[in-house]
């Protein structure tokens, strides 16, 4: 039974589960999962929700007015080299290829890997023969279920676009290859804060498996076809059962990645901790050590008494 708010309550997650066909789920499915990613944007079917996505999150920039999806399996020149698996590949009608990704965990050398994958696209429009190395565009997206480490960015900030930049002067030295990251964890906003078509469809993105009936404020064309494809109820038997599994495997790695993090911060904390103390002695030593010479130097002792008996510098004892 729907409660009459727009979200689920805290209890969505708690299923009973009788066979995996009757499972209780929530009305509209997890875009973060394999199964409801590729089901809104990776399908032919559905291309207009992907290019309605992308440009909003060009802002305009890179206008699509079509695109055609691509073998998203790429092999290198050889049986040697390494193979990329795109979520989904496309390409626009002036040839521009689009990687979009769904990163559900933070992974190591995330960055390496990214531009790695930027790399096939690249190599695939060389031409055998006189050629001017004219390129097309290549624009991978990472939509990010994780902040990035070390707080890179401020927590105001959640879109990032990248390009190759002059160190000096600041200027775009090559705008053909971008990276857009997308911090999702740091999308907030509530509907009534919602301004413009990027903020829709990270409205959606955050909340969708939340939301129990489609908000007022996402009442253009291209969201009721969103939401009819994300509506559970309209699934096969075969639909259903490919979406519950995926949404199993997902929820493990969300768990796997939690205890993690809070092992991690149990760690830290200790390590912390006992960091202080040493960092407390030190410092306490540092302050007896200064109070001595400070006090020989009211004495009228020697300089260089004071820095055999204390082991300060010169400059340390004039600021005394």
């Amino acid at each position: 039974m729907y409660s009459n708010n727009i979200f689920d309550d805290e209890q969505s997650d708690n299923f009973v589960m009788e066979d995996i066909t009757d499972v209780s789920l929530p009305k509209y499915i997890n875009p973060y999962t394999d199964f409801g990613f590729k089901k809104l944007f990776g399908t032919p079917m559905n291309k207009d929700l992907l290019i309605s996505f992308l440009n909003a999150l060009f802002e305009g920039e890179e206008v699509i007015d079509d695109l055609t999806y691509l073998n998203g399996e790429n092999l290198g020149h050889s049986s040697f080299d390494r193979r990329a698996i795109f979520d989904v590949y496309c390409k626009n009608t002036k040839g521009e290829t689009f990687i979009v990704e769904m990163q559900k965990a933070e992974q190591e050398h995330f960055k390496d890997r990214a531009l790695f994958y930027a790399t096939f696209p690249i190599q695939e429009q060389g031409k055998r023969g006189v050629w001017d190395f004219n390129l097309k565009g290549v624009y991978t997206v990472a939509i990010l279920d994780f902040m990035l480490p070390n707080g890179e960015y401020p927590n105001d900030s959640m879109r990032h676009e990248v390009l190759l930049m002059d160190k000096d002067d600041k200027h775009v030295f090559y705008d053909k290859l971008k990276f857009l990251y997308l911090e999702m964890p740091k999308f907030n906003k509530r509907e009534e804060e919602l301004d413009g078509m990027f903020d829709k469809w990270m409205f959606v993105l955050r909340n969708l498996s939340k939301l129990l009936r489609r908000p007022k404020a996402l009442q253009d064309r291209i969201f009721t076809r969103l939401f009819e494809q994300a509506e559970i109820a309209r699934y096969t038997p075969q639909e259903r059962v490919g979406y519950e599994e995926s949404l199993k495997i997902y929820r493990d790695l969300k768990n796997v990645v939690d205890t993690a993090e809070h092992k991690g911060l149990e760690k830290g904390l200790k390590q912390g901790m006992k960091q202080g103390i040493k960092q407390g002695i030190k410092q306490g030593r540092d302050n007896g050590i200064k109070e001595v010479a400070r006090k020989m130097k009211d004495m009228g002792l020697d300089l260089q008494q004071i820095i055999a008996a204390t082991g300060l510098s010169r400059e340390e004892i004039y600021r005394l």
